[in-house]
């Protein structure tokens, strides 16, 4: 396990996530904290439960750091992601990245985030009020309503 790119079940903490990335010649550090919330598309959310092929997912959170790294000059990454049960308020992700100048460092958090959503292998069960569904990626656009996709689904 990498320790800038890793999966928990543990609660995350913001600050060991930013120390990960601090060094002498970083202008600035953003964070992004992705939390549970409780409203989606109107729909009350009770909590949340992640699950990941951890193997693959950190090797794609690491893949992540190696683009920013070539994008962004002089980038330190560093992502960690949740997993299990997550209430509402839950930290389920921090991205932190360090550059010389603050411009780079919003472009390659966000850059961070969406690929996340694009490429890492996690997968949500959204418990409502009235019913549950995996979420079979985080941009939502497959639904796997018979349980959580398996392995088979997945390509390297």
């Amino acid at each position: 396990m990498s320790k800038h790119f890793y999966i928990t079940k543990e609660p995350l903490d913001v600050n060991e996530v930013v120390e990960r990335v601090i060094h002498p010649h970083a202008g600035a550090i953003n964070t992004f904290i992705g939390t549970v919330r409780e409203l989606t598309n109107e729909k009350r959310t009770l909590f949340l439960e992640y699950d990941a092929y951890i193997p693959m997912a950190e090797k794609k959170l690491e893949q992540i750091g190696s683009e920013i790294n070539s994008r962004w000059n002089e980038a330190r990454v560093a992502i960690v992601h949740r997993i299990g049960r997550l209430d509402i308020s839950d930290i389920a992700v921090v991205i932190a990245v360090s550059t010389p100048h603050r411009a780079n460092s919003y472009e390659a958090s966000r850059y961070a985030i969406e690929r996340i959503k694009e490429i890492v292998p996690i997968w949500k069960k959204e418990h409502w009020e009235d019913g549950e569904k995996w979420i079979g990626d985080q941009l939502e656009k497959m639904e796997y309503p018979s349980g959580k996709p398996g392995k088979e689904h997945l390509d390297d």
